[in-house]
């Protein structure tokens, strides 16, 4: 059983199922790896919006984190909705403390829906304390230019958003998703030497609720396997491209993508 690779995910909840702790999971399973979770908030959404959502207390966050190294240790571990600097606080003393070298940050800011996940405060929180901890930063378009500041409407403002995230505040590498530009949904990886391109045909469709979990949970788990960070990104690209090109049209509002979509792409 020790040659079971191990991921862990820090995260708030989606009770419908599509995002989240809830996402991650089901992608931990799909690809092969044994799950296992902190949750940092439990949030009430659906595929409609969020409604609203209470954070654990960070003494609670700090003893799940515990109970897991204590027992399983995480080959990788992810972070995703982390709501204020306290819970940022916590989690970066528990990457720190326990030496965690595959570190996934999915920078969670803003829903599908619109409505805010993370204070001001956290914002400036993750810039400070979580990227000079990372493997890999996942931003999308908004988050990245949250995080830098920048504006963002070309190919190369999204390559310098990337330089910024590596080379000013120190992640290791940076993902600038592109799923909220025009044309095809071409991802740019920055490694601190040379930028790597990962394209998908973009689909047309609403479906896409909690797809930056679950993308960033496929890389997760491809770390935990003992990809190279250039083969996780590949494998991550192409996992969340059959989750949203294999919808499962379900929910009132933007669906969640399909988990098991992967097992329907005719390769």
């Amino acid at each position: 059983m020790d040659m079971v690779s191990k991921a862990l995910t820090i995260a708030g909840t989606d009770p419908t199922g599509g995002a989240g702790i809830q996402a991650d999971l089901k992608t931990f399973q799909e690809l092969g790896v044994f799950g296992m979770s902190v949750i940092t908030s439990v949030v009430s959404q659906n595929t409609l919006g969020v409604r609203s959502f209470v954070d654990m207390h960070e003494e609670f966050i700090e003893s799940q984190i515990d109970a897991v190294f204590e027992d399983i240790r995480p080959d990788a571990v992810k972070t995703g909705m982390l709501s204020n600097p306290s819970a940022i606080a916590i989690v970066a003393k528990k990457l720190k403390e326990y030496n965690v070298s595959q570190y996934v940050l999915d920078p969670v800011m803003v829903a599908s829906s619109g409505h805010e996940l993370i204070s001001q405060e956290a914002r400036q929180s993750v810039k400070e304390e979580l990227l000079p901890l990372a493997t890999l930063v996942t931003p999308n378009l908004p988050e990245a230019q949250a995080l830098t500041g920048l504006t963002i409407e070309t190919i190369e403002d999204m390559k310098e958003a990337g330089r910024i995230l590596v080379e000013e505040y120190g992640v290791k590498a940076a993902l600038i998703k592109g799923g909220h530009y025009k044309g095809e949904a071409d991802d740019y990886l920055y490694n601190g030497t040379e930028f790597l391109k990962f394209s998908a045909k973009r689909f047309d469709t609403k479906h896409t609720h909690g797809s930056g979990c679950t993308y960033a949970a496929a890389i997760t788990a491809r770390l935990a396997e003992g990809d190279s960070l250039n083969q996780a990104v590949e494998h991550g690209k192409s996992f969340i491209t059959s989750a949203i090109s294999n919808p499962l049209e379900i929910g009132k509002g933007q669906g969640p993508t399909n988990h098991w979509g992967h097992r329907l792409t005719t390769k």
